[in-house]
């Protein structure tokens, strides 16, 4: 293929973004023989730095932008963190492939010393400790741990969160394992623990890829070799119990789904925030032969568990 019928991949401008899209850009090449060049598309959650997402109306903040580009045939294909990505997809697109999933763990950094992790206490942070994120997730599981946690808001890309821990404002923060591996980013001179799914449950689609295309465009048809169907199979597990609770990053929910021989194992936590630093989270699990069938029978349990958020 050449230079000029190179297929157009559309991407964030975050490093990050970048890493993703180029990984795939080179296997398209090496695998498939396909050749992709790289457009970088601004979307409303790059814009918007200073406000959490949960905050905001609407959802799609990092995706819209380059579904819109996709549907007016700027671009070829796409490339999503799939956490990002709504359930609804829009008429006319398909997510085509899921490649290869990174780790799901979540990852607790620290200033040197300060993580002392004990049976009794897995976050191990000294007691008032200021921990940085926005992800209501992450604060509904930490302080349901340790309500003597202060939360503040963290936005900004991988680089910018590490560096605001590294200058001070925060004690620690909490942040996808995937970013940091992707990135090979140092992490000298912190501490740094990995949270097992125990301890907290990582959103739905969290390490995930996805390569979003137009379903009428055949050209783009050998990207599915791409697909790593345990992965496609996983993240359709937690993808269909978000989309049945209805919620994105405007909703505490962790889920992690993982094969267990012919089944799916799916865990879940749904979580409630409460006033003075506190939040209630239940905690599910369901092994089903089937993706739907584990995320519908953690959906029932999580509303027997929290009536209260599913009421009206």
């Amino acid at each position: 293929m050449s230079a000029t019928s190179a297929l157009r991949l559309g991407t964030r401008g975050s490093e990050l973004a970048l890493w993703q899209a180029e990984r795939v850009a080179a296997r398209a090449r090496c695998e498939l023989g396909v050749e992709c060049r790289i457009e970088i598309i601004m979307t409303a959650g790059d814009r918007i730095a200073d406000r959490a997402l949960h905050d905001l109306e609407g959802k799609g903040f990092f995706t819209k932008e380059l579904q819109e580009a996709l549907l007016d045939r700027r671009v070829d294909l796409v490339v999503h963190s799939l956490k990002d990505l709504p359930t609804e997809e829009p008429p006319g697109l398909q997510i085509a492939a899921i490649p290869e999933r990174g780790r799901t763990t979540e990852l607790l950094l620290a200033s040197r010393g300060s993580l002392q992790p004990a049976p009794t206490d897995p976050i191990g942070l000294p007691e008032g400790a200021v921990v940085g994120t926005s992800s209501l997730r992450r604060t509904a599981q930490l302080l349901a741990l340790r309500p003597d946690l202060e939360v503040r808001a963290l936005r900004g890309n991988v680089p910018t969160r590490v560096a605001r821990l590294r200058d001070g404002r925060y004690d620690a923060i909490v942040l996808a394992a995937a970013g940091i591996d992707r990135l090979a980013l140092s992490l000298e001179g912190l501490d740094r623990a990995d949270l097992p799914p125990e301890v907290m449950l990582p959103a739905p689609g969290q390490g995930a890829l996805a390569i979003e295309t137009r379903l009428d465009d055949e050209a783009v048809g050998p990207l599915l070799a791409l697909d790593d169907p345990a992965a496609a199979r996983c993240v359709a597990a937690e993808r269909r119990l978000l989309a049945l609770i209805g919620g994105g990053c405007h909703l505490p929910l962790g889920c992690l789904a993982t094969e267990e021989g012919e089944a799916v194992r799916l865990q879940a936590a749904l979580g409630v925030i409460e006033g003075g630093g506190r939040a209630e989270v239940a905690r599910v699990g369901a092994l089903a032969p089937r993706p739907e069938a584990a995320a519908r029978a953690c959906f029932e349990a999580l509303r027997l568990a929290l009536p209260e958020v599913f009421t009206p």
